[in-house]
């Protein structure tokens, strides 16, 4: 299992991601496209390879809060290499900020993001209609 994690460079590539994107929160979790694709151009994006074939997908972009980790998405027939994971440390690492690192996480993925030292705050909300809490990262 050869994988690779890098920003990405290339229309091709941001293609890719924006396609793993639709897979995962508009077709598997019917968010709505004008809700998932927002804020692009204010964003870092990474995309993970997988023996050559793009499989996931994260980014972030500087808020008023902070710095938000958003989008990931690991297509589903891959979702159990551990590829999640090494998507978030690959963006912690281009990370050089003191501002605060948070994210929105879907109640499910909640325990992944404590075991990456994420810590849940506040109550939890709804966005596109799936319950989140916001997590911050405590380095």
């Amino acid at each position: 299992m050869n994988l690779k994690i890098q920003l990405v460079n290339t229309n091709k590539e941001y293609e890719d991601i924006l396609n793993i994107r639709k897979k995962v929160f508009v077709e598997e979790q019917n968010v709505p496209i004008d809700i998932e694709i927002e804020h692009e151009e204010q964003s870092s994006h990474v995309i993970c390879f997988l023996d050559e074939l793009p499989v996931a997908t994260g980014r972030w972009r500087e808020t008023a809060n902070g710095i938000k980790l958003e989008r990931f998405a690991v297509l589903k027939e891959y979702r159990s290499f551990g590829i999640g994971r090494e998507i978030v440390n690959f963006i912690l690492s281009e990370i050089s900020s003191n501002k605060t690192i948070y994210l929105h996480a879907q109640e499910a993925v909640v325990d992944f993001y404590e075991k990456l030292g994420f810590k849940t705050s506040g109550n939890q909300f709804e966005e596109a209609g799936i319950v989140h809490s916001k997590m911050v990262f405590m380095n």
